[in-house]
């Protein structure tokens, strides 16, 4: 029996962090030999980091780069290494290279670049043309990058009309919610068309407003998970692959030939690189890897701490702030930053004014108890009457109204970010998606700060949030009236988040259905929503787009979040009623 040991490392890159990428990937080969592994695969742009942007018009780093893919191919004396990195011949490429005993035995350019989404590789890459079948220890391995595994035909036909009984497939694929079903039903697709083992190895790790999730998987020629990886964790995935039951499904069935040669060829030239023709007959019996699968929930808040962890501490500080207004948003972005970091790396604020509620303070003291997180109170009394009086000459004439409300977050702003300066912590600002969406946020108040945890959390999640928290823990760490009490933002007597919007049972809906799917009034409209509402709820997150180009980034996990999903023109007068 023909049996590769295939080895895949889903590893956390940082972006430009070229040394750091690079002595961690050589540990891993230096595991993945360890273990007998005759093949390790490592994650698209896994030297570089993903995605590096601008970075790719340096043609230092450019270099750089290509310089530390050389050590790795020093590194992979005794065993076959394929690693993501940026290439440049007649452009500059998105490449997987092929390392086999100290020798650079090929490379793999990208051919399909996605360009939409969170994604713009055609603004830097060139696309490949050559689909190389690399035969390692005597099995034909096929090699691609990301996009291409998910286009068909694409690759992966090509390799496989080439010969390949496995398709690796290296990956930088983004989280948001459900995604990894999807990632799961499509490769088990191309498993079983082509009846061919896929290896699809994937980073984890949060990167600006992205995070990666990892759940590496290996499907059978039947589409069946014969090995995965876990979310939201670097590990080395190891497995035995029964390759001459590719030759034995393929003899027995009818392979799909819905593909001409003509259009296979048209995608890229199949070429076939011999590397190393054995691989050892005495292997150590391998352990199984422990898996931790997610859903629903429970996936977006691994994501909101892992995002929150890679951000903060990529960017160089040691620890955080959070507002707390004794609110569900600041509890939940409070009780993610004590997971992420550690309670001692996040201190609490309370900032309480005339409106704030002894209800509100006293929440905001026990969920700090509970978090074991310290909590300091700067009330806003004084300046805010120092304000209004400084102010009322000019104001006088005029109602009180929507100004002295944002009076009071800007204040608020202003001292989190003097505490910010002066303690070198870096500020977390609380608004979830529904409020981001219509506006219901202070610019250069409530939304100062430097990272939006849950900017892409709409306001019903985060009450789902805070109660799988609170079920995992087996207690009420987000006390209990603070999820049961009616949100409000406490600037005025007797304030309430509905009097100014929709319930959030109905406003989310509403702005998935805008936001996400891309749908018309009259579609929304159809959908069992009041017209009027409907009406105020897209004029809203209409005239708010030019808050939210300056807030700050947040961490992606709907399927399109506002920022590199959702690009809107600031003028813009086009309206759909």
């Amino acid at each position: 029996m023909r049996t590769l040991r295939l080895a895949m490392a889903q590893i956390d890159s940082t972006v430009g962090d070229l040394d750091g990428n690079t002595s961690k990937i050589v540990q891993r080969i230096d595991e993945a030999r360890f273990l007998q592994a005759d093949l390790v695969v490592f994650p698209e742009l896994a030297i570089s980091g993903y995605p590096p942007e601008d970075l790719l018009f340096k043609s230092q780093f450019v270099g750089d780069n290509m310089a530390k893919m050389h050590d790795v191919v020093r590194a992979s004396k005794g065993i076959c290494v394929i690693v993501g990195f940026i290439d440049r011949d007649d452009g500059i490429y998105n490449a997987a290279a092929v390392a086999h005993d100290g020798d650079l035995v090929g490379i793999y350019h990208k051919i399909f670049l996605p360009n939409y989404g969170v994604f713009d590789e055609q603004r830097y890459f060139r696309g490949g043309d050559c689909c190389p079948v690399f035969i390692v220890c005597g099995t034909y391995v096929g090699i691609n990058v990301c996009e291409d595994i998910w286009r068909s035909p694409g690759p992966t036909e090509v390799q496989c009309s080439a010969g390949a009984e496995i398709v690796v497939n290296i990956s930088a694929s983004p989280f948001y919610a459900g995604r990894r079903s999807e990632r799961f039903e499509m490769l088990a697709s191309r498993a079983r068309y082509n009846e061919t083992y896929v290896a699809y190895v994937n980073m984890i790790g949060g990167q600006d407003e992205l995070v990666f999730d990892g759940a590496s998987v290996i499907h059978d020629p039947n589409g069946n998970v014969m090995a995965q990886g876990s979310q939201f964790e670097e590990q080395l995935i190891v497995a035995d692959i029964d390759v001459d039951s590719v030759l034995l499904s393929r003899s027995q069935g009818e392979q799909a030939a819905d593909h001409s040669p003509d259009s296979l060829v048209k995608i890229g030239r199949p070429i076939v690189v011999p590397v190393s023709t054995t691989s050892s007959d005495s292997k150590s019996i391998l352990s199984p890897n422990a898996v931790t699968v997610l859903d629903g929930v429970e996936e977006v808040y691994g994501a909101l701490v892992i995002g929150t962890r890679d951000y903060v501490t990529k960017c160089g500080f040691e620890g955080v702030l959070v507002a707390l207004s004794g609110g569900i948003d600041s509890s939940l972005v409070a009780s993610v930053a004590a997971d992420a970091l550690g309670s001692d790396n996040v201190l609490g604020v309370a900032m309480p004014s005339r409106y704030s509620s002894e209800g509100s303070l006293k929440d905001a003291r026990e969920l700090a108890e509970n978090l074991n997180i310290d909590l300091r109170t700067v009330s806003i009394e004084d300046i805010h009457s120092a304000n209004l009086e400084t102010l009322a000459p000019h104001f006088y004439g005029k109602a009180p109204d929507i100004t002295e409300e944002n009076l009071q977050s800007r204040i608020r702003g202003v001292l989190i970010m003097a505490l910010s300066n002066k303690l070198g912590l870096l500020v977390l600002t609380t608004g979830n998606k529904s409020e981001m969406a219509v506006g219901y946020a202070t610019i250069y108040g409530d939304m100062a700060g430097g990272y939006a945890v849950i900017k892409d959390v709409p306001k019903t999640m985060v009450y789902e949030l805070a109660e799988y928290i609170n079920a995992r823990a087996g207690d009420d760490l987000i006390p209990r009236s603070v999820i049961e009490k009616a949100p409000s933002a406490e600037l005025r007597p007797d304030q309430k988040d509905e009097d100014s919007l929709p319930t959030y049972q109905i406003l989310d809906p509403i702005l998935k259905a805008y936001v996400e799917e891309d749908r018309s009034f009259d579609e929304i409209v159809a959908l069992g929503f009041n017209a009027d509402v409907v009406a105020n709820v897209l004029s809203l997150v209409d005239q708010s787009e030019y808050k939210r180009r300056q807030s700050p980034p947040g961490i992606k996990v709907t399927s399109r979040n506002f920022g590199r999903d959702r690009r809107m023109p600031l003028a813009n007068r086009y309206r759909q009623f």
